[in-house]
């Protein structure tokens, strides 16, 4: 490696070393490593076992826990495990690419960014919430979007049966009986009664609360008027396209992507999105987004628990569902916009 480069390499695992150890059994060919530049850097063996071996605790208790939970259907699932472990590597090193190369071009990106939010502040001639919200807005958006795009080549290559076949797995092993009354709570929180009275509640929230209640109160009836088209347009398409031959009852009863959870996903994040819009109170917008996607969790969980669906149903209404409620959000935000509206 040369002297120069060592130095730079020690200088660094001197910063960041005791994290990378935590993590390393976890990374391979890292993992191999470590140990040597715990011993260039002369990092104290005290530090080195504390951090080592509490990552060594994690990795063994993972691969335990795996063990325990699929037991001799390990090798069943081993292949998709693998590649799902493959998959999450791939993020793991792109989000230690980003983290490197926001620290070493810090100065330079917060100005980049600076920039575009004074240019987008000064298109929509509004103050600079509007705009952060827009923004957020649309890169959430554009997220779910490409979740669609793989969620359908996914589909279309019927590449969802390990998927559903593990989580089915993982929710009967985490969930016995005791759980079933609780679990039918939960998907009372889904139900057509609990989103009617919801979308009941975020009407009273525009009366009372609506900055621009004609713009608001048309955005409710799109999402969720226009929902229920949406998600059955969805549904037709994809029974069409399916790659599976199914019977006339199959087709009935089964959903891709879930009826009741997009429109469950649509609604609560529409309530939520109005409710953080027109409050003033500063734990509302961390609390409320927390509390629906807790809630919206649990449906699913319950779904799963009760057989209704399964799990890339309930996936895919979720993303299908982020993609209609951000385009409306999007559109209501670009209406407030061009009329000038301050909030």
């Amino acid at each position: 490696m040369g002297p120069e480069r060592i130095e730079r390499m020690s200088k660094w695992f001197g910063v960041h070393g005791n994290k990378l150890l935590i993590i390393a059994y976890f990374l391979p060919v890292i993992r191999h490593i470590t140990g040597y530049f715990s011993g260039i850097t002369r990092l104290p063996f005290r530090t080195y076992a504390l951090y080592a071996y509490s990552g060594s605790f994690l990795w063994v208790t993972t691969f335990i826990t795996l063990g325990k939970l699929l037991g001799p259907q390990w090798e069943q699932f081993h292949h998709s495990i693998k590649k799902y472990f493959v998959i999450g590597m791939i993020v793991a090193v792109s989000l230690f690419v980003a983290i490197y190369i926001y620290k070493k071009f810090k100065v330079t990106i917060k100005k980049i960014a600076i920039n575009f939010l004074k240019w987008i502040v000064n298109v929509f001639h509004t103050r600079k919430r509007a705009g952060l919200v827009f923004i957020f807005t649309a890169l959430v958006t554009l997220g779910f979007i490409l979740l669609t795009i793989g969620m359908t080549q996914d589909f279309i290559a019927n590449e969802f049966g390990d998927f559903n076949k593990i989580t089915s797995l993982l929710i009967t092993a985490l969930f016995n009986k005791d759980w079933n009354v609780p679990m039918r709570i939960f998907f009372m929180l889904g139900s057509r009664q609990v989103l009617v009275a919801l979308i009941f509640f975020t009407l009273v929230w525009i009366l009372w609360k609506g900055r621009d209640k004609k713009i608001e109160f048309l955005s409710l009836v799109v999402i969720a008027g226009g929902g229920e088209v949406y998600e059955e347009s969805l549904r037709r398409i994809f029974h069409h396209f399916s790659p599976i031959t199914k019977s006339f009852t199959e087709q009935l009863s089964y959903t891709f992507p879930s009826e009741q959870s997009l429109m469950a996903f649509v609604i609560y994040g529409f309530a939520v999105f109005m409710l953080v819009r027109h409050s003033r109170r500063l734990w509302i917008p961390t609390l409320a987004p927390i509390a629906a996607i807790l809630i919206l969790l649990l449906i699913a969980i319950s779904r799963l628990y009760l057989s209704i669906q399964y799990p890339s149903d309930i996936a895919a209404g979720y993303v299908f569902g982020g993609v209609w409620l951000g385009l409306n959000v999007l559109l209501l935000e670009t209406f407030r916009l061009m009329k000038g509206i301050n909030l």
